[in-house]
């Protein structure tokens, strides 16, 4: 594949985090140049199966990038999605991600939480202990926009709770805070929250059926959605500019 391909710079996505990983793989083809301004993305149908993706998934990361700035549709004969001349950094964020502040977070919490749901599955649960988990599920489900980053921090750290560990809990509370305040650099997109629903019910079936195996790998998944969506938005990379593939 050559420098200029309508596909230089992106990659297949390999995982069960199709929305997440297709935002990841088309912002780093835009902001790190592989994808440039005013070029023209392939049709739908090619690029959903270059990127092993359905069509519906493709549209939802499509569309959430039309709305933040970095596409933009043009009608006509010679119509399509376009990357915008002028992208936007970090549209919708209230900071700038620094990738290695990143990067550091990330690698840390991806070895706790996993850890800490294995553990809460496979401790003897009361009612209450039950009742406390499901509480916090719900109230992340039903939070609206401006409360839905709190409610599922909450969740997170209710989840460690079971543990019984306090130096646990106020390891996964910290490393949350931090993961917290770079999810505040980049804008809340809905298919990421739907789901992030799906994968936190999964995570506290297993917890509560005991299934410590489960809940560790519903866990990572999890957290490798919020993974590939922070890269995704990161600008300050050493390839710029260089294709990926």
């Amino acid at each position: 594949m050559g420098f200029g391909s309508p596909y230089s710079g992106l990659q297949p996505v390999r995982s069960g985090n199709a929305f997440e990983e297709t935002m990841e793989r088309l912002l780093q083809a835009i902001t790190g140049g592989a994808l440039r301004a005013g070029q023209k993305l392939p049709p739908e149908r090619e690029l959903a199966e270059y990127l092993g993706i359905s069509r519906s998934t493709l549209r939802n990361a499509l569309q959430e990038l039309r709305s933040i700035g970095y596409l933009e549709s043009r009608r006509g004969r010679y119509g399509g999605v376009f990357v915008r001349q002028q992208p936007v950094a970090q549209p919708g964020g209230r900071g700038v991600l620094d990738p290695g502040a990143c990067a550091d977070v990330l690698a840390l919490r991806s070895v706790l939480e996993p850890g800490a749901a294995e553990l809460a599955a496979g401790r003897e649960l009361d009612s209450a202990a039950r009742s406390h988990l499901l509480a916090y599920l719900e109230r992340a489900e039903q939070a609206d926009e401006g409360a839905y980053r709190a409610a599922d921090a909450q969740l997170h750290v209710a989840i460690a709770e079971l543990t019984a560990s306090q130096s646990l809990v106020a390891a996964v509370t910290e490393t949350r805070a931090r993961v917290s305040g770079l999810l505040d650099c980049i804008p809340l997109l809905g298919p990421n929250i739907t789901h992030s629903h799906r994968q936190h019910a999964a995570i506290v079936d297993a917890v509560l059926a005991g299934d410590g195996a489960r809940a560790r790998r519903e866990m990572a998944d999890h957290l490798a959605a919020t993974a590939a969506l922070l890269r995704g938005f990161l600008t300050d990379t050493k390839d710029a500019g260089a294709p990926a593939l």
